[in-house]
């Protein structure tokens, strides 16, 4: 006899059974290729992606070849010492701001999802996350502005016969230079998006890192502030946009490559901050 209480012995699964099962999938351990194929997965799955680079093609190449055509219509045939890539600047300094907001967006939008937990307990490497991002979007936005600014560049030669003729050197900042410079800021705005966390707040901090000191220098009259002022439309996004056209707002400031090495060590800075902050964080 026993109790209704006594403890019975435990039974052990035999040979063959779900204790000993052993599944037939490969398993092996996750790799950084797994962290790109599923940012890439994430980033062209989305509708902001294809909203964000649909408007920075089409103010790239339409108010680049608009301005073309108001200067061929015209019909000032006085070189004025620039070739007809200068054009282009207008559509990539408004396109701009639409891979400042697919920057941020493509961190910011897990925040608020709160897809950012499942994407941690997927890879808890907080350096992978942040690598695979900034690479896959690096990527696209390298290749589309780049693309974007070579047909740019080719149509208003085209249609701007009289303007100087571009070197080599000129293509290449034109083109090659314009789309590393614009996929490092917006790198940078993916750094502040993970700073943050809040995509209207990181959108808005940039859209201030890229106009406000502009719009500052314009209203500094005073002589106490020309030291200021100069240092400010100098050094603005636009102002450095401009020097891969060879042009500057206020007639100094970096010129050639010197743009591209000072958004680089802003972005380089911005994504350790943003990597510290990442490891620190629960979440």
């Amino acid at each position: 006899m026993t109790t209704p209480y006594q403890q019975q012995p435990v039974q052990q699964a035999p040979a063959g059974s779900l204790g000993s099962y052993t599944s037939p999938i490969a398993v092996r351990r996750a790799t950084f290729g797994d962290a790109l194929a599923s940012e890439w997965t994430k980033i062209r799955s989305v509708r902001s992606t294809l909203w964000t680079l649909g408007v920075l093609i089409v103010l790239m190449v339409g108010l680049g070849l608009l301005v073309a055509t108001i200067v061929r219509a015209a019909d000032n045939r006085e070189e004025t010492g620039t070739s007809a890539l200068a054009f282009g600047s207008f559509g990539v300094i408004l396109g701009s701001l639409c891979v400042i907001t697919l920057g941020v967006l493509t961190i910011t939008s897990e925040y608020g999802t709160g897809m950012i937990r499942t994407t941690l307990t997927a890879c808890p490497s907080r350096g992978r996350i942040l690598a695979a991002k900034s690479v896959v979007f690096f990527l696209i936005t390298f290749v589309i502005v780049t693309a974007c600014a070579a047909l740019v560049g080719i149509l208003q030669t085209a249609m701007v016969p009289w303007a100087p003729a571009p070197t080599g050197g000129e293509w290449l900042r034109a083109t090659l230079g314009v789309g590393l410079y614009i996929a490092m800021l917006g790198l940078l705005s993916l750094a502040v998006g993970a700073l943050i966390r809040h995509s209207a707040g990181a959108i808005t901090i940039m859209v201030g890192v890229v106009l406000l000191p502009l719009v500052l220098a314009l209203f500094m009259a005073s002589e106490s502030l020309t030291d200021l002022r100069t240092f400010l439309m100098d050094y603005s996004i636009p102002s450095q946009l401009i020097s891969f056209y060879g042009g500057s707002i206020s007639g100094s400031g970096p010129s050639g490559w010197d743009s591209l090495w000072i958004i680089t060590g802003i972005t380089a800075v911005a994504l350790g901050g943003a990597l510290f902050t990442l490891k620190q964080r629960d979440v």
